[in-house]
This record gives structure tokens, C-alpha cells and sequence, in this order.
């Protein structure tokens, strides 16, 4: 799976058959990043965990979860009361039941996660990856992570196994719209000119086609504000001052360094900046 990382391993229960199998992350968030500064400054706003009662500041250490109930009483958990919750399944994956892929409503999905074989031979996982795509069915599992059970829809798509968590039916919202109520249905002539407007937009599902223009903007726009240079952006000598915070370089950080070394190269070489614009970065 290149460098990806498995999160999980333990097994799926499908019948009598045991299927070993790895657990992977199948998304990945390309948003770029940003974090909270003092907008005077640009200095970096930090949050320390400060207890409201003894004043002090916590490490994560020293941090268990507590419920308040709705009579004011507040239950306090640690890491052994979690793990005495029956989490039998916690390195297993059982199939409750098979059923037809339509029958699950999109809204439910949650996160999705690919899963490898994990075995010496992968027959039984070629053979539960088969038999779903060719009998159009969804494999309904429990699927246990983090200490947290949730139902999960287990569906083959080219071959490979992915799960999908379910969000419970209650925590959907219920859609209770007053303003179509009572509603006059659409017009014979204007539903079929509403057809023939659908059929000449018609197409099949390609997400290639289609650009994050956000982003492509958002990054064009720090591009240009790092190569102009000006009071909103500091250079990287300074924030590096600041320390890292054990965080990943920020993206911007990166790019004001080699836009810093480009220009030290150019004086060095005693080229004078161009007038004429330049070339927008891919």
C-alpha cells in the first residue's frame, strides 16, 4: 500500500471462514493549513490546557474524560473504566448480514477505510471480494476503533475490501421542512421540459474532469503574496524563531524559504528583479 501506515489488524468473521486483514485510511485531507496568530504581530497563538479549579496547566497525561449528566452530577473515566467495556470484537471484524447495496442510504456513510490481506494466501479474501461484487450485496460488520464500536457497510470495489462506517439512523437529522408542505406538484409540460434539460446535461460520473478551483486559488494567492513580500508576511528566519511545536513545517513556511534562497541566488548572481510578470506556478 506505498507508505501508507495500517491503523488496525485482527480479522473478518465471515461465517466459519476467517479472513486476516490490515486496516487503512482511505482519505486524505489535501486542504492546506493554517494556524491562529496575534494579527498585530503574526505571533503564534498558543493554547495551554489550564485547569478551571487548581489554575495549573495539565499535561495529557494527567487528562481522564468526564459526563455531566442533566441533574448536574459529573462522572469522571479513566483509561482502565473504557477498557473494561465489552469491546469483544475489538480485533475482529463479524458480518451481521448481507444486504442489497440500494438499501443503504448515502447520508449514513461516514469514513471510509481499505483493507489488505494479511495472510500468507488471500483466497478467502479474493473469495469474500467476489462474491459481494457479483451478488450486489453490502456486508453489514461490526467494526471496532479507537475503543468505539460502530456499524459499518463492507463492499468490494475493484477487488480491494473497504469498510465504511454508519452513522446511527438517530444521528441524522430529521429534514421537517414547513415550506413544502401543501405544495403544487409540477406541471406535466414543465416536468418534461425539466427532462429534456437533465438529458441534455447527461454525462457519466468522471471526478477527474473536475478541479478543487479553491484551493488552486487559495495557493496562487500565497504564492503571490510571499513573492511580493510586504508586512503580512515574515520571513522565515523570524517564524522559525518561534520554534516548530513538534508540528509538520507549515506549507507556507516551506515556500517562503525557497523564495528566500531564489532571491539570495539572484543577488548574489547581481541580476535586478524583472518588471515583467511572471509565470503562475501549476
Amino acid at each position: 500500500m506505498g507508505d501508507m501506515r495500517s491503523i488496525w489488524k485482527g480479522s473478518i468473521a465471515f461465517g466459519l471462514v476467517n479472513v486476516p486483514v490490515k486496516v487503512y485510511s482511505a482519505t486524505e485531507d489535501h486542504d492546506i493549513r493554517f494556524h491562529q496568530v496575534h494579527a498585530k504581530d503574526g505571533g503564534r497563538i498558543k493554547y495551554n490546557r489550564v485547569c478551571s479549579e487548581c489554575g495549573n496547566t495539565v499535561q495529557f497525561a494527567d487528562i481522564d474524560k468526564a459526563y455531566d449528566s442533566e441533574d448536574g452530577s459529573r462522572v469522571i473515566l479513566s483509561d482502565e473504566d473504557f477498557n473494561k467495556l465489552p469491546a469483544a470484537e475489538k480485533h475482529e471484524i463479524p458480518v451481521l448480514e448481507f444486504v442489497p447495496n440500494d438499501q443503504i442510504d448515502p447520508i449514513l456513510f461516514e469514513k471510509s477505510y481499505f483493507l489488505e490481506p494479511d495472510s500468507a494466501s488471500p483466497k478467502a479474501y479474493v473469495l469474500l471480494s467476489t462474491v459481494l461484487t457479483e451478488s450486489d450485496r453490502t456486508a453489514l460488520v461490526h467494526f471496532t476503533l479507537r475503543q468505539k464500536t460502530r456499524l459499518a457497510a463492507m463492499r468490494a470495489r475493484d477487488g480491494v475490501l473497504v469498510i465504511q462506517t454508519l452513522l446511527w439512523p438517530d444521528e441524522v437529522r430529521a429534514a421537517e421542512f414547513p415550506s413544502l408542505d401543501d405544495v403544487e406538484k409540477p406541471k406535466a409540460k414543465e416536468l418534461k421540459m425539466a427532462q429534456t434539460l437533465v438529458e441534455s446535461m447527461a454525462g457519466d460520473f468522471d471526478p477527474t474532469e473536475f478541479t478543487d478551483d479553491y484551493q488552486l486559488q487559495l495557493r496562487q494567492l500565497l504564492d503571490e503574496m510571499i513573492e511580493n513580500g510586504g508586512k503580512k508576511v515574515i520571513p522565515a528566519a523570524e517564524v522559525d524563531q518561534e520554534g516548530t511545536d513538534a508540528e509538520v513545517v507549515d506549507l507556507v513556511a516551506a515556500l517562503q524559504r525557497s523564495v528566500d534562497e531564489a532571491k539570495s541566488n539572484a543577488s548574489k548572481t547581481g541580476s535586478s528583479k524583472s518588471t515583467a510578470p511572471r509565470k503562475k506556478r501549476a
